[in-house]
């Protein structure tokens, strides 16, 4: 760190961090003993807060706009001065971490948090063993001081509040946020800009393994089903949410998970119910008179997460990491009951897809959002979070598929039967997981065409146990209904692509305009 302050408390154990968090930080332990937290009115990240220092490293490498918002190197000087000197004149906790699970390809990141439970989260987020040697030139700083507030006039900035990246430096400042999900996503952030330039594919997916090695990778926004469903008993966890594809397989940035909660049970997810427990954190969730968590309580908010060590999975990979992957999943929560619950996608449609990361916002992550659902693209499944230009991510994606052969599904965890409030239905996970275990297995015997106008995919046949109805969305519904429905989305679709310049058979492989 740039200042030592006699006030830092360096390495404490997680029950010296949870002891603090206790005494002065307004946490409470539950019945299960995870530590219960709120983060007030910020309870998901905050987009418009968020900047990267533009200069002459990324000046011309950044894309530029109102997700990568640039920042004066000046001004950046200043706040870094004015959030240590903040902390300095506190109580602060230090640690030092990695990033990437990886000797070639990690990085090291020292952090200061002004919250005790912030040192938790990212000692469990973050790769706290350091196992791999990374060399000192690799390190990041983070500091984190929620409890400071920003006058957006004097600190060139939109609210009382700011996360800034600066590469040049390797720092990332984040003032006046509680939300613990910004720390974890800044990292993320900086990961998807520096990797590119490797070689490495940055990824927002999660990733497991089979007895057999075959690993899988599953993309999607949230409340699409990525961390749920790579939480499989009968697979090794490699990560929940961002992995890298380097030269010799994935590699996971993290070391351990950030689950979705709400609606949590027992009997569908038992990985992540028993991975709450002494040392994990919640956030935002309500207690009932017992103290026991009620997680379909969303009056906080939707977004309600747990914070937990990979060490709390029976089931993982121990080396955080894995080989090329064999199957690739895009999940997408498609609200016009038009997606087939799977398809297989040829190269082309992968890329095309990949691009577009069509999904619905359920409980969505973000401050500002409401608990109505709505459609969105999100480029590459992870707009938010990639600095560069999409065809970089797209080109090392397509460059990876062809390399490795890896087979590509569209899963759709959203509506069946109907639209979202016109009579549709969710699938259940039981139905996804099969549908995923039977790609996984190679139970498929054979594929066809769909019967969904625009869309030219590729269903499977014939599913053991699955009702053959289920595998194609066109049938069991009015047909005049279902063609306004697939006409509306194939429409949403072109039109969100239009903001991309690529190759005419990757336009060619979307939903045309006719049938």
């Amino acid at each position: 760190m740039d200042t030592c302050s006699i006030n830092s408390k360096v390495n404490l154990s997680i029950s010296e961090l949870i002891a603090v968090a206790l005494s002065s930080e307004g946490a409470v332990i539950c019945d299960n003993g995870a530590l219960v937290v709120k983060t007030g009115k910020r309870t998901g990240r905050s987009p418009k807060d968020r900047y990267i220092v533009k200069d002459e490293s990324t000046c011309s490498s950044v894309a530029w706009g109102s997700v990568n918002q640039p920042f004066c190197p000046e001004k950046f000087k200043s706040q870094w001065g004015k959030v240590n000197g903040y902390l300095n004149d506190r109580v602060s906790y230090e640690s030092s971490l990695q990033v990437g699970a990886s000797v070639d390809f990690g990085y090291n990141v020292n952090i200061k948090t002004e919250k005790a439970w912030h040192s938790i989260f990212l000692r469990h987020l973050f790769i706290s063993d350091n196992k791999k040697n990374i060399p000192q030139s690799k390190t990041w700083e983070l500091i984190s001081a929620p409890g400071l507030l920003l006058d957006p006039v004097e600190d060139g900035v939109n609210s009382d509040a700011a996360v800034i990246l600066n590469f040049s430096e390797k720092k990332i400042l984040i003032a006046g946020m509680r939300y613990a999900g910004e720390m974890k996503k800044s990292m993320f952030s900086a990961l998807n800009y520096l990797l590119p330039e490797m070689g490495v594919l940055p990824m927002h997916c999660s990733a497991n393994i089979g007895e057999d090695k075959d690993v899988a990778l599953f993309f999607g926004l949230s409340g699409t089903g990525k961390t749920t469903l790579s939480a499989d008993p009968k697979r090794a966890l490699i990560g929940d949410d961002e992995h890298g594809w380097g030269p010799s397989g994935i590699f996971n940035f993290e070391g351990g998970c950030y689950a979705k909660c709400i609606n949590l049970s027992k009997n569908k997810e038992p990985v992540i119910w028993d991975a709450i427990r002494y040392g994990s954190i919640i956030e935002n969730v309500v207690l009932n008179s017992d103290g026991e968590p009620d997680y379909t309580d969303d009056s906080l908010t939707e977004n309600i997460r747990a914070a937990y060590p990979r060490a709390y999975i029976s089931n993982k990979s121990d080396a955080n990491s894995g080989g090329n992957p064999s199957k690739v999943f895009f999940l997408s929560c498609d609200l016009y009951g038009v997606l087939p619950p799977v398809a297989k996608l040829s190269p082309e449609q992968a890329a095309y897809y990949f691009l577009s990361g069509y999904t619905a916002k359920v409980g969505s992550t973000e401050v500002g959002s409401t608990s109505s659902i709505s459609p969105t693209f999100s480029v590459c499944f992870g707009e938010p979070f990639f600095p560069r230009e999409a065809s970089v991510y797209a080109d090392l994606f397509m460059n990876k598929i062809a390399e490795t052969g890896a087979e590509v599904y569209l899963i759709n965890t959203g509506w069946t039967g109907g639209a979202y409030g016109k009579g549709g239905v969710r699938f259940d996970l039981t139905t996804t997981r099969s549908l995923i275990d039977a790609v996984l297995s190679n139970r498929i015997s054979g594929f066809k065409k769909s019967s969904t106008p625009y869309f030219n995919f590729d269903i499977p046949e014939s599913i053991p146990g699955i009702n053959p109805e289920v595998l194609d969305p066109r049938l069991g519904r009015d047909e005049d209904s279902f063609d306004r429905d697939a006409a509306a989305l194939a429409k949403m679709f072109r039109d969100n692509f239009k903001r991309f310049s690529t190759q005419e058979k990757i336009k060619s492989a979307g939903p045309g305009d006719s049938v």
